[in-house]
């Protein structure tokens, strides 16, 4: 049986620039005896990411800056509710580390840090909604991988937060380590990366599972302490800011293995270099605030003018930075005031004194023996 393939080729356009589109060619199958089945899912799969593709592109052209300042109004995407990164508290706000991310991109280009609209995506609605043009960024612990980057055509605009695929546990299974946990049942979202971490992890120690599968947190909150699965696999920040929203807590423990890197972040469609940059620079700013020593305690009297020059390019008294992003002089004060900088937000919403008790680790900045590293504001 002959097989059909899509391949990436490269044309021109009448005016003879290069693009690249998809066609047809027929193969001959390797075997003779291709299932039908797995043909038409893998045409499936073809099809699915050709689409998301292809929407992406074409939302991209529409230049989004233009349309978040036309609009009024920033539409972000967020999880459906993870607390501590997006969740709304009791007068139905949206807060969280994630969302002050959201917060900071309106303030920096419509001057109000709350003009925006969140919008709650699964893991298997995000890319879509992003695509489509539903929502102008999404900020949803969205883990930086090759495929979502390259055959999805998203833009990750930088790394919000570093982190690894853990395990949450009763303490009452009387397990220590992950590697004790053949035969268990394990709630994990769809439509996700820990999917395959998962069964790299239980091939490679050579024991099994049977998955249990969810499409939100609080789907698998509720699963878990039924005592639907024996486990909860998902990033440890994740984990850690679940068990905070238990009754008994200390009747949790996370396991130590960590199985993955995961490098979470904000994400554009391709092709929108401007508002890639807006977005990118927005997150840069915050990180560059905390190293600089600017906070929202003191930004206003920074503002003024300082010894250092960087200071200055950052909060707009001297240089033209936001005249480059099509933004006025004080676009990265008004996102650093809107929450404050990195070190501020993450020690409001995740860090060691909140429920969650995140330490910074990974997140530190690159002085303090971590990863956050900005590049210069010059």
């Amino acid at each position: 049986m002959n097989a059909t393939k899509l391949v990436r080729t490269k044309g021109e356009t009448p005016l003879g620039k290069p693009f690249w589109y998809l066609r047809c060619r027929i193969e001959p199958s390797l075997n003779g005896m291709d299932n039908q089945e797995e043909v038409k899912m893998k045409k499936s799969v073809i099809l699915g990411a050709a689409t998301v593709a292809g929407l992406a592109a074409g939302a991209a052209m529409a230049g989004t800056v233009d349309d978040v300042k036309a609009r009024g109004k920033l539409n972000c995407g967020v999880t459906t509710g993870l607390v501590g990164f997006a969740a709304p508290d009791a007068n139905g706000e949206w807060q969280g580390f994630d969302v002050s991310l959201c917060r900071a991109v309106a303030a920096a280009v419509l001057g109000d840090a709350s003009a925006v609209e969140f919008v709650p995506t699964t893991g298997k609605t995000r890319f879509t909604a992003l695509a489509s043009g539903e929502i102008d960024m999404l900020a949803r612990n969205t883990t930086w991988t090759f495929s979502r980057d390259v055959d999805l055509k998203f833009e990750f605009v930088g790394v919000n937060y570093y982190d690894g695929q853990g395990f949450m546990v009763p303490k009452a299974l009387g397990v220590s380590s992950a590697k004790e946990l053949d035969g268990a049942t394990v709630c994990i979202q769809t439509g996700t990366t820990t999917e395959l971490n998962l069964a790299d992890f239980f091939r490679s120690n050579n024991i099994s599972y049977e998955p249990v599968p969810i499409e939100t947190n609080a789907e698998a909150q509720q699963q878990y302490l039924a005592g639907a699965c024996d486990v909860y696999t998902t990033d440890a920040s994740g984990l850690a800011a679940t068990r905070a929203t238990f009754e008994n807590p200390g009747d949790h423990i996370l396991l130590p293995e960590i199985i993955s890197k995961e490098p979470l972040g904000p994400l554009v469609r391709h092709g929108d270099h401007e508002w890639g940059d807006v977005v990118r620079w927005t997150l840069n700013a915050l990180v560059s605030a905390e190293e600089l020593g600017v906070t929202s305690a003191n930004i206003d009297e920074m503002s003024a003018g300082t010894d250092n020059p960087e200071v200055n390019r950052l909060l707009g008294s001297e240089g033209t930075l936001g005249e480059m992003l099509g933004l006025d002089a004080q676009w990265a004060m008004r996102a650093i005031k809107a929450g404050g900088n990195y070190g501020e937000v993450f020690a409001k919403n995740i860090g060691e004194e909140t429920p969650i008790g995140l330490a910074r680790g990974l997140n530190g900045q690159w002085t303090d023996g971590g990863l956050l590293y900005s590049p210069p504001f010059r």
